[in-house]
């Protein structure tokens, strides 16, 4: 695999950073994650440093180099970093879980799948032109074309308001798409509501399209945190130009795993975060995810039944 790979995280005009991103890979596979700590909650950046945390140990354990079932492997992974979230806010005796979004792309096989939970997106671009956006888990994006009017015929601004995410009581509903073939030059973003939230598709999707990652990335960052001034959110933003190994020149942010031996393993998610962290990740904790898993997809399809 060659990819370019570029990721920022800022503060903006919060008390704190609650965003979390990182990556990690072997010779054939790698994975890149984003989670969005939630306000008005203890502990986001918990939940959040914990999901990728949970996501990389499992990767690790699963690449072994390639993942046999990149679907499988992302809603197992989702649910054993909510479950994880939950235990934590039991085991400190907590009355309100730590929450988060999350958002994930595997690239495996020349392909890539991704999941998300909550409003972390991700962009695909192809050629300048978007192929994919995921669709947020809010009241607003999924019934858009419910939502009442105000007295002015202006819609109401729920855009914050989620119906699901990890560390929540009820397990998380979640999307899974893919694998979708990639392409020379195809680029892929990842990020928190504090770039869409500021930003238009259409702004994001044409510097994703002009420039390289190295460029765009911290282009977008910057007109994010200044269109929305002191009231700026955490803006993160993970992104990955895939490049054919022919066409692949050691630029700034470029990763090659050609030389990489079966059994090596490199990430940049922070570890060390929680004792025992994967703990619960054996085959049995597997199985309970996938159960939950089947469950959840059962719940989403009778939700979106006409």
């Amino acid at each position: 695999m060659r990819f370019s790979v570029y990721q920022v995280s800022r503060k903006g005009g919060r008390e704190m950073n609650e965003d979390r991103m990182g990556y990690c890979y072997t010779r054939n596979t790698g994975l890149f994650l984003l989670a969005d700590g939630m306000g008005g909650h203890p502990e986001g950046e918990i939940a959040a440093q914990m999901t990728l945390q949970v996501m990389a140990a499992m990767f690790q354990k699963e690449a072994r180099p390639e993942i046999a079932d990149p679907r499988a492997f992302l809603a197992s992974a989702v649910m054993a970093a909510h479950r994880q979230i939950l235990r934590y806010a039991a085991e400190k005796g907590m009355l309100d879980s730590p929450r988060t979004t999350v958002v994930a792309a595997l690239i495996q096989g020349g392909s890539v799948t991704w999941v998300h939970c909550g409003d972390s997106r991700l962009y695909m671009v192809r050629d300048g032109e978007m192929l994919a956006r995921t669709r947020d888990h809010s009241y607003m994006e999924q019934r858009q074309d419910e939502v009442p009017l105000t007295k002015s015929g202006e819609k109401i601004n729920n855009r914050n308001i989620l119906f699901t995410c990890l560390g929540s009581p009820a397990n998380p509903v979640f999307d899974i798409t893919g694998p979708v073939s990639l392409q020379q030059g195809d680029k892929i973003l990842l990020c928190s509501d504090g770039l869409w939230g500021s930003l238009s598709d259409v702004e994001i999707v044409y510097d994703l399209g002009l420039k390289p990652v190295s460029h765009a990335v911290p282009d977008l960052v910057e007109k994010a945190l200044t269109k929305a001034g002191t009231s700026s959110d955490n803006v993160t933003v993970i992104a990955l130009e895939w490049e054919t190994p022919d066409a692949f020149e050691a630029t700034r942010g470029g990763v090659t795993t050609d030389s990489i031996n079966e059994g090596v393993f490199a990430s940049t998610v922070q570890a060390g975060l929680l004792d025992n962290m994967v703990e619960d990740l054996d085959d049995e904790a597997i199985e309970r995810s996938i159960a939950e898993i089947n469950e959840a997809i059962r719940r989403t399809a009778a939700r979106r039944a006409p």
